[in-house]
């Protein structure tokens, strides 16, 4: 009989060759000249590859299976289950043309920014994937605008025009760094070859260029809203959670949020008299929390100095890690750096960690400059909300103890499946949940400021799942979700305007903040609870209180955060469910 971990490579092996972009992302880099199958022929081959091995993983005995497996067979048929529901309902490709630009991005970028191998042969698997580009943009034509009842989105086209050019700039990096090689006949070759496929493939992204302005474009419509029941199976899929409805989530969120106001209200008032000392404090408390939070974004860098201020603040949180035994930190690279500009239109922000096959190699954490073409108010505006405070709690939340310190451990869990087919919600949530509890453990205690910078961005990602929600499935207009941002969540406007075009270029990822944070919250109080009880303190589980919103918990006999956390963020990316079977036990998760 075939053993897991044997069916588990087999799985691996076949998969990386329909899709060698993953294989690249995760470290294997025997398909690096190499593209997906884009065209109807690839999307069969693919539904016909998750057919089959979901028919294989179903077949298996459970009993037969460590809890590990079993955890891995159930990510696995999850992830299946979500590659089905992409290619057979959700169809990105034929209605979203910004989808094809990601795809030409990360499977040109991803060659370049890591040096897994010398740059010879990865010049050389660049110039192989430069050839192949005719056929992606082929692909592109045939299929855009071909589902009957969901028309290309209009609003993703624009977007996809405006981001197309990042596409030439990583040619034009490529031939920059082949000219740094010298004169060896190798050297001269690989230029060659990197040559002839570049005017290739830049005549092939003319053509894609030219059919989004003149054919696609023309008779694209409206923004791409996923509709109720469209959004209600794709959430299912995101969360990793079918009992995690739109209607659950928004509940919560809309809940939590005026607790969120309320606490963001007390620190102003706390904050007042260094703000306005001969003024008396508001009665409004929007104006107050208005007034307290200009007053943090004041104090912001220039725009050329935000990779600056965010490299002077891994120190400070780093080092408070260390001091605090906190959880066990990493020697893995990090490098701070801008956005590259195909991925602009993403976020503010964002980690790319290295695949689990390539142990060494750097994670990127991003940081998006200021557009060139905006005017100057918005350029303040966006400064203001990227100010000294809120970059630090960035910081925390994509680098550390957030998404890079989580792609560390991911990476190095025995797992291997855990780490090809990591969790979003896990991840998202983890990166919000860690934030507050550098906070609870002392990090900036006494800050005013830096506490109301952290409470502002928790009521964002409260705000994220809610406008996602409504957006999607409500018709939400953007003069509501603009007053929600700005009137309702102190956003700049800045910022207010890029979450919208976000929440309307993407659909379901913005819940993955709140929900994944709710459910690590929950997943803590459960495990406090349990300590207290094994403690012997004779009040057990009631020394442990229902938090008013989240955090803020006094000491848990028999509880400490390090092996915890460690615990948390060991099992790598686990949906929310299958991490409390990991952790509490397959029969004991639910209670």
């Amino acid at each position: 009989m075939t053993s897991f971990s044997d069916l588990v490579r087999e799985y691996l092996d076949d998969a990386f060759r329909l899709d060698p972009l993953a294989a690249t992302a995760a470290g294997i880099h025997d398909h690096d000249a190499r593209w997906p199958d884009l065209s109807e022929t690839g999307r069969a081959a693919a539904l016909d590859a998750i057919d089959r091995w979901t028919g294989r993983l179903a077949a298996l005995d459970t009993r037969d299976l460590t809890l590990d497996d079993a955890l891995d067979r159930d990510l696995l048929l999850a992830v299946f289950a979500s590659g089905r529901f992409a290619l057979s309902m959700e169809r990105d490709l034929a209605w979203d043309p910004l989808s094809w630009i990601y795809v030409l991005g990360e499977g040109l970028h991803g060659l370049l920014a890591r040096d897994f191998a010398p740059l010879t042969e990865r010049l050389t698997s660049f110039a192989g994937r430069l050839e192949g580009i005719a056929a992606i943009v082929e692909a592109a034509c045939a299929t855009l605008g071909t589902l009957p009842d969901r028309p290309v989105s209009r609003f993703h086209t624009e977007r996809a025009l405006l981001d197309l050019p990042g596409i030439p700039q990583l040619i034009d990096e490529a031939l920059a760094a082949a000219s740094s090689l010298g004169d060896s006949r190798d050297a001269q070759a690989v230029l060659a070859h990197l040559d002839a496929g570049s005017a290739t493939a830049r005549a092939a992204l003319e053509r894609l260029h030219g059919h989004l302005r003149n054919v696609v474009l023309p008779a694209s419509v409206g923004e791409g809203r996923l509709g109720r029941e469209r959004y209600a199976v794709k959430l299912g899929h995101t969360l990793g959670d079918s009992m995690m409805t739109a209607e659950r989530v928004l509940d919560a969120a809309e809940r939590v949020y005026p607790a969120v106001r309320a606490e963001m209200a007390r620190l102003a008032r706390l904050l007042w008299p260094s703000i306005r000392p001969d003024e008396s404090t508001p009665e409004d408390e929007g104006e107050l929390v208005r007034l307290a939070l200009e007053w943090v974004g004041a104090d912001h860098s220039g725009p050329d100095e935000l990779l600056d201020v965010s490299r002077a603040a891994l120190m400070r949180i780093e080092a408070f890690c260390r001091d605090t035994d906190l959880i066990g930190l990493a020697d893995e690279p990090l490098e701070i750096k801008w956005t590259p500009v195909f991925l602009r239109g993403w976020a503010q922000a964002m980690l790319s960690s290295p695949g689990p096959f390539e142990p060494g190699q750097k994670a990127f954490f991003h940081i998006t400059p200021i557009p060139e073409f905006w005017p100057a108010p918005l350029r303040e505006s966006y400064l203001r909300e990227m100010n000294r405070h809120q970059l630090e709690v960035l910081t925390i939340h994509e680098a550390v103890p957030g998404h890079y310190l989580q792609g560390v451990y991911a990476n190095r869990t025995p797992s291997i499946v855990r780490t090809v087919h990591g969790d979003g919600t896990y991840a998202e949530g983890w990166a919000v949940y860690v934030t507050q509890v550098m906070l609870d453990v002392g990090y900036r205690a006494g800050d005013l400021a830096f506490a109301l910078a952290h409470w502002k961005y928790y009521l964002r990602a409260v705000v994220n799942a809610i406008i996602d929600i409504r957006i999607h499935t409500a018709g939400m207009t953007e003069e509501e979700a603009l007053d929600l941002m700005i009137r309702g969540s102190f956003q700049e406007e800045a910022e207010a305007r890029a979450k919208y075009s976000r929440a309307r270029l993407t659909s379901t990822q913005l819940c993955q903040y709140f929900v994944g944070s709710l459910g690590l919250w929950e997943l803590e109080h459960e495990v406090r609870r349990r300590a207290a009880e094994a403690s012997g303190n004779p009040r057990g589980a009631d020394t442990v209180p229902i938090p008013p919103i989240i955090g803020g918990y006094p000491p848990t006999p028999g509880f400490t955060y390090r092996p915890h956390l460690e615990d948390v963020i060991s099992h790598g990316g686990l949906p929310l469910p299958l991490l409390r079977r990991a952790i509490l036990g397959p029969e004991l998760a639910a209670t």
